[in-house]
């Protein structure tokens, strides 16, 4: 019992301290590779729809999306999911253009290196916001900060 407490405790240590102490690197304009460009394009659209939300709501909006790229429901591309008309908010109305904060470039890289806090989950929603209801219909797989992640 105790080795098992030791461990998880240890894990929660070095996951803040990660989070913590992360280097956030953000490229130049002038780098043009395809990770680049992932990279600055997922942490724009995580800057636009998890403002105001914990690290840990950025990281899994970025899992969101990673998610949807594994998933052969979606396109199969970040650029794809991000622009398949109608999936993102912050497409719609332009937020997806404001300049990301350093926290959403680290929550990126998070992502992109597979964190996953949503436990698999392919949509997210404010349910304050909901403007549609059918993912009412989705099954919720955690709530973090003021949206719920659903399968």
């Amino acid at each position: 019992m105790r080795r098992g407490k030791t461990r998880i405790l240890a894990l929660g240590l070095l996951a803040a301290l990660l989070v913590s102490s992360a280097h956030v690197p953000v490229p130049s304009g002038d780098v043009a590779s395809a990770a680049s460009s992932d990279y600055q394009l997922l942490a724009h659209l995580i800057a636009g729809e998890a403002r105001g939300e914990p690290y840990l709501g950025k990281v899994a909006v970025g899992a969101v999306v990673m998610n949807r790229v594994k998933s052969p429901k979606f396109p199969s591309t970040i650029a794809g999911v991000v622009y398949q008309p109608w999936a993102f908010t912050s497409v719609a109305d332009g937020q997806i253009d404001l300049p990301p904060d350093p926290e959403s470039y680290q929550a990126a890289q998070d992502a992109l290196a597979g964190w996953d806090p949503t436990y698999g989950a392919l949509y997210f929603y404010n349910p304050a916001r909901v403007s549609s209801l059918w993912i009412y219909s989705r099954p919720v797989t955690i709530v973090i900060g003021s949206h719920y992640f659903a399968r």
